[in-house]
């Protein structure tokens, strides 16, 4: 086993007390049944728990599916060594205690395709980026029948927060802030999915009557892109002498480093992936988050473990879920109302129904 690897374990509650506190024979031997009956998921972490961000957000849903739906989690924590990565999840994959194995990020969709097919008696669920389901690149040399993917348009989410940033800063709406025109996007890494981000808010703030010219954009990078909040922080500041009133970390445990450099500022950021108003503890960070851009995983998890408890999870194809799926959008909680006028509210609602609509065609970094 991989010495930086730490494994937890989260179960469903399969036994009942009678009322005199005893265990009762029958209801023991029917809940070890329903025990042995139950689906085990093995959630493979290229990270860590508590990135308060995308890691979280996954780890939510499979938690609810253990609670209402009786799974039961077990979870495998690799660190941010990348070089760990495959090794880990081919170790987690080889284990016979697992149904369906876990996994998300574009970093780790390739190692799902090539692990996959090895273990068909096993099922694989990866999110944010699928495998190459035709085979022709890297792994899926069986289509993947056994592999179901859901991707996320993050390039629909981030329009609508860029789209926000720059309702906010072309007339002076964010206290504070006057005068500033310029935000910034902390990216953990220069690859497609962090630049679709990247694409779809610089799309939504010249949208919004911003210069391009103004979204300065700078990858963390390094050993830890995306565990790296000393590296994040670096950058915001950066960002914040160069003029921008508004800091977005896509990147991570990285992002967080942009709060405190918030906080330093006095001027604010955005979150990503979850609501990191409501996930963020620090509540002089937390009140520099004027909205985040949610995705939702949680959300397309537990779905997933709703079909797959039906019997109708399709395997073997990507499902991509956007605005008009309510799967991305913006943050709406009582800091994003403190903040945001209602105007700007307002224009930001009626955008969204635009993207919903298909009226408006996003900028994207894939073809």
């Amino acid at each position: 086993d991989d010495s930086d690897s730490e494994t937890t374990e989260t179960s469903s509650d399969t036994t009942e007390s009678t009322t005199d506190g005893t265990t009762d024979d029958a209801d023991s031997s029917e809940a070890s049944d329903d025990a042995a009956d139950a689906t085990r998921i093995k959630y493979v972490v290229n990270g860590t728990l508590g990135d308060k961000s995308f890691i979280d957000s996954a780890n939510r849903g499979l938690t609810r599916a253990v609670e209402e739906l009786g799974y039961e989690l077990q979870i495998v924590e690799l660190g941010y060594d990348e070089s760990k990565w495959q090794p880990g999840l081919e170790d987690a994959a080889a284990g016979d205690d697992y149904d369906i194995l876990v996994a998300g990020s574009f970093s780790m969709s390739d190692f799902v395709g090539e692990v996959a097919p090895k273990y068909p008696d096993k099922k694989f669920w990866v999110y944010d980026a699928p495998p190459d389901f035709s085979g022709e690149t890297v792994g899926c040399s069986n289509q993947c029948e056994n592999v179901y993917a859901v991707t996320f348009k993050q390039n629909e989410g981030s329009y609508l927060v860029g789209f926000l940033a720059g309702s906010l800063l072309v007339d002076d709406q964010l206290v504070g802030a006057e005068g500033l025109t310029k935000v910034g996007i902390i990216g953990g890494a220069d690859i497609p999915v962090i630049n679709d981000f990247v694409a779809g808010f610089s799309n939504g703030f010249v949208d919004a009557g911003g210069n391009g010219d103004d979204v300065l954009v700078q990858y963390v990078g390094g050993d830890k892109p995306f565990g790296d909040p000393a590296k994040g922080k670096e950058i915001a500041v950066s960002m914040y002498d160069q003029g921008a009133a508004i800091v977005w970390g896509v990147a991570g445990l990285s992002g967080a480093g942009s709060f405190e450099a918030a906080v330093d500022y006095d001027l604010y950021t955005l979150g990503v992936d979850s609501d990191q108003y409501l996930t963020t503890t620090d509540e002089a960070q937390r009140m520099t988050i004027v909205s985040s851009m949610v995705k939702k995983v949680d959300e397309a998890l537990f779905r997933a473990a709703e079909l797959e408890a039906s019997g109708e999870l399709a395997y073997g194809a990507a499902e991509n879920v956007g605005v008009a799926e309510g799967a991305v959008g913006v943050a709406v909680n009582e800091n994003y109302e403190r903040l945001v006028p209602e105007a700007v509210q307002a224009a930001v609602d009626a955008v969204t129904e635009q993207v919903a609509a298909g009226d408006v065609e996003v900028a994207t970094a894939f073809d």
